[in-house]
C-alpha cells in the first residue's frame, strides 16, 4: 500500500469517530454503533499513538476486531467494561446479532473481506495447531514424550516443507528481511500466505477435509457465544477476493 492509504480521511475516518461517539451518547447500543462506524471507517492501515494498525491483511481478509479495538478506544469511559473485554479479548459480542445483520451493519464488502480473515488468518490457524496436536498425541503413543520439532512436522504435513522454508519463501516473495523474530501482525499475514500456498498445492478433497478438521479444532476452543464459534458452525462460502486499499 502506498503512504497516502495509510492517512486519516476527514471524510471517512474521522466521520466514524464522531458517529460513533454521537451515536452512543444519543443511547444506542455501544456494540450496533461500533459496527455502523466500522462501515463508515475507509483507512486499512495507519499509524497512532506509535502503533501500526493494519485493518486488511495482504488487501483482502479484514481483521475487524482489530478494527473495534482502535475504535473503542475513542470512545474510552463510554462502554461497560466487561463487554468491551469479553468482545477484543474473547470475541464475544454482547447482542447474539443474526450473521445477516452483522452483514447489513458493517457493509458487504468489509463482511466478505472478513471471511477471508476467518478462514484464511483464524480457520488456518486453527488446522496448524490440529494437526501439531495430532502429531503429539501419536508420539505419546509410541512413547515418546518430547514436544521436539511438533510443529515442523505439522507443517510437512500440511503443506509439505518445514515452517522456516516456508517462512523465508514466504519474506522473499514480500521483501521483507530475514529475522530471527516475527511481530503479530507479520504472523497474520504468513498465516493468509500459507492458506492460499495450501489453496494452491493440495487438491480439492485435502482442502475440505483439511478445513473441516481447522473448523472442528476451532469450535472447540472457541467460546459458545463467540463470533467465530457461529461461523465455524456454517457450511464454508467460496473465498472472496476484495483487493481495495480503501474498503469502505
Amino acid at each position: 500500500m502506498v503512504d497516502s492509504d495509510k492517512q486519516l480521511t476527514p471524510t471517512g475516518d474521522t466521520e466514524a469517530i464522531r458517529h460513533l461517539k454521537q451515536a452512543i451518547t444519543s443511547g444506542k447500543h455501544w456494540y450496533i454503533a461500533l459496527l455502523e462506524a466500522i462501515r463508515l471507517w475507509t483507512t486499512a492501515e495507519e499509524n497512532h499513538n506509535s502503533y501500526t494498525y493494519r485493518y486488511l491483511i495482504a488487501g483482502e481478509a479484514f481483521d475487524w476486531l482489530l478494527l473495534a479495538e482502535r475504535l473503542c478506544e475513542e470512545v474510552d469511559g463510554l462502554l461497560p467494561d466487561d463487554e468491551r473485554t469479553a468482545l477484543l479479548f474473547y470475541g464475544e459480542p454482547p447482542l447474539s446479532l443474526p450473521l445477516d445483520k452483522f452483514k447489513g451493519l458493517i457493509g458487504s464488502r468489509k463482511y466478505h473481506q472478513y471471511l477471508n480473515y476467518f478462514y484464511g488468518i483464524l480457520v488456518e490457524g486453527a488446522l496448524i495447531s490440529a494437526v501439531q496436536e495430532e502429531v503429539r498425541k501419536e508420539r505419546q503413543a509410541w512413547g515418546y514424550s518430547k514436544e521436539h520439532n511438533t510443529i515442523n512436522e505439522a507443517y510437512q504435513r500440511i503443506y509439505g516443507a518445514a515452517e522456516a522454508v516456508l517462512l523465508r519463501r514466504f519474506r522473499g516473495e514480500k521483501g521483507y528481511p530475514q529475522r530471527r523474530s516475527i511481530s503479530l501482525t507479520e504472523l497474520k499475514e504468513f498465516t493468509y500466505w500459507l492458506f492460499n500456498y495450501r489453496l494452491k498445492q493440495c487438491d480439492k478433497a485435502k482442502v475440505a477435509s483439511d478445513t473441516k478438521k481447522a473448523l472442528e479444532h476451532l469450535k472447540q476452543q472457541q467460546t459458545t457465544n463467540s463470533f467465530s464459534q457461529r461461523l465455524a458452525a456454517n457450511k464454508p462460502p467460496s473465498i472472496m477476493d476484495e483487493k481495495s486499499p480503501n474498503f469502505r
